[in-house]
């Protein structure tokens, strides 16, 4: 085993847990989850069946993640941030297996007490603001807040809001720079 595990932890078999990985307290990790190295799952979260995290995959405290979410790479889930994962929960009615897909995109960010509603893609560096409650899909490097979530503007992928001239921006904190067309960023290479 070259991860660790918190005492009151619970590991389920049939989980892959890359080397490095770190589960906190009262978490569980369930049958069939694919962790990735380097991942930090914090206290009280729950990793359901067949949930696949990247590398590097940062868990705050009070998280489930939930059957049919995939994270890729560098992916931060905020304290308290919710996944569904049916799009018509209904007590009486068994609805298990019918789960709605979630991918979280390369380095994006899901802010504390978010809300991301089953059946939508979160694009690579996207930054989901605290509270916001996600409806829809969101591209890549897209800053959204609020409830319903809409786009404010645009994030790099260190976590700086852009701020585009003549179809241009650049990151204070690492220089790099991003091209705005079409609605879509990328970076320059």
């Amino acid at each position: 085993m070259n991860y660790f595990v918190h005492p009151t932890a619970v590991i389920d078999d049939g989980c892959e847990i890359g080397d490095n990985a770190k589960i906190w307290h009262f978490s569980h990790i369930m049958p069939g989850c694919k962790i990735g190295a380097l991942c930090n799952i914090g206290q009280n979260c729950v990793i359901f069946p067949e949930v696949v995290l990247g590398q590097n995959v940062k868990i705050q405290n009070n998280v489930s993640v939930y059957t049919g979410v995939t994270c890729d790479d560098d992916v931060f889930l905020g304290p308290s941030c919710v996944f569904t994962n049916v799009t018509n929960p209904r007590s009486g009615v068994n609805r298990r297996g019918q789960y709605s897909r979630t991918h979280v995109g390369k380095g994006a960010t899901i802010g504390a007490n978010a809300t991301i509603v089953c059946g939508h893609d979160i694009g690579a560096y996207a930054f989901i603001g605290a509270g916001a409650v996600v409806t829809k899909d969101i591209p890549a490097y897209a800053l959204v807040i609020g409830n319903p979530a809409r786009q404010s503007g645009w994030m790099s992928e260190h976590g700086h809001k852009l701020t585009f001239k003549d179809g241009k921006a650049t990151c204070p904190e690492s220089g790099l720079v991003y091209i705005l067309a079409d609605g879509k960023v990328t970076r320059e290479a």
